[in-house]
């Protein structure tokens, strides 16, 4: 039994088949995801017997930081983290005016294969718990002694093919009875896996749904992305329109502009066209080049074209700050690189 994963309900419903009153479950789930404890030892207000029972019934899922890469240009943190059965999964510390954001991994691995991107190489592992999720952010809050105001799961992997996970992940982080994080400040990215986002427009939740678009034409779109073959941009539009029209939040088209293949001036029409349909705001991404494809990022006066046709079309469009540029920013770098190293 992951003890971690239980929202707080389950936790209470758990622990009173071992006689115990509401109370201690109170205090135990306090411990774990207010004070962030890493072991019972910790938990002072109960007693050591209980403590030496629970460990024994209840092992504490935790994680152990392998490696961490600080950038020199903003202080942006990457960590690389162990999990209890030795895999590996990356989780980024960035600090912002408005507060601090992490973004976290949803799987080991991933099973997508979009081209761009480097947590696809070493294939998928599998799933991560609501308590391997929540511990990324637990870990960095301990280390940095900072707390975490905003969330990305847009780490290595497709948080919606992890839906059921991903779900009590983020009402166990939004829970008054834990970080209380407002759901508002958390962002879930998806390649496009239609039914899960129609299935997520009905649960009536507060984040905001990123898709990762990258392209505006199916054939271009496969090229990029394998997941395109499943579902074409007509239908990822209907879902668009759909959770808009079901959450009333506007969907953010994530767009990561690489050299030579999307960044052109119809490829700017094109986004302009599907944005206003489906009340979307446009993230642009210069691409993170990785030594395994020969994939560029656009220039900065592309960039910048692309940018202001947005802009001229009425389309809200931002391009996104560059974080840990000197760092394996990208994701599965640094993870690929520690498993490179045996």
């Amino acid at each position: 039994m992951d003890i971690k994963s239980l929202n707080k309900e389950e936790l209470k419903n758990e622990l009173s088949s071992l006689g115990l009153p509401k109370f201690r479950s109170d205090q135990i789930y306090q411990w774990m995801h207010v004070k962030l404890v890493t072991s019972y030892d910790e938990m002072t207000n109960i007693s050591k017997d209980l403590r030496a029972k629970l460990e024994a019934e209840y092992p504490l899922t935790t994680i152990t930081m392998e490696r961490v890469q600080e950038s020199q240009i903003d202080g942006t943190k990457k960590f690389l983290f162990a999990l209890p059965d030795g895999n590996l999964v990356e989780s980024v510390f960035m600090r912002y005016k408005h507060g601090n954001s992490v973004c976290i991994s949803s799987q080991v691995g991933c099973k997508m294969g979009c081209k761009f991107c480097a947590s696809t190489l070493d294939g998928w592992e599998r799933n991560l718990l609501p308590s391997e999720m929540l511990e990324q952010i637990y870990a960095i809050t301990r280390i940095t002694g900072e707390r975490v105001s905003n969330v990305v799961v847009m780490g290595t992997g497709e948080p919606m093919d992890n839906y059921e996970n991903l779900v009590k992940f983020y009402r166990m982080l939004t829970d008054e009875n834990g970080l209380n994080i407002s759901g508002r400040n958390v962002t879930v990215s998806t390649c496009g896996l239609v039914p899960m986002m129609k299935r997520l427009a009905d649960e009536d939740l507060n984040l905001t749904l990123a898709l990762s678009l990258h392209a505006t034409t199916d054939e271009k779109r496969r090229t990029l992305m394998p997941i395109a073959n499943t579902y074409s941009i007509e239908e990822l539009m209907e879902a668009c329109i759909y959770y808009f029209k079901q959450t009333g939040r506007r969907i953010t088209f994530e767009y990561s502009l690489v050299g030579g293949v999307n960044d052109t001036k119809t490829d700017a029409e094109e986004l302009v066209a599907l944005a206003k349909r489906t009340h979307a705001h446009v993230n642009l991404i210069p691409v993170n080049p990785i030594k395994e494809r020969d994939y560029v990022r656009s220039g900065g006066e592309a960039i910048a074209a692309f940018k202001n046709k947005l802009e001229k079309n009425g389309i809200n469009v931002t391009i996104r700050r560059e974080m840990g540029q000197d760092i394996d920013g990208a994701c599965g770098q640094l993870r690929r690189r520690k498993l490179s190293e045996g």
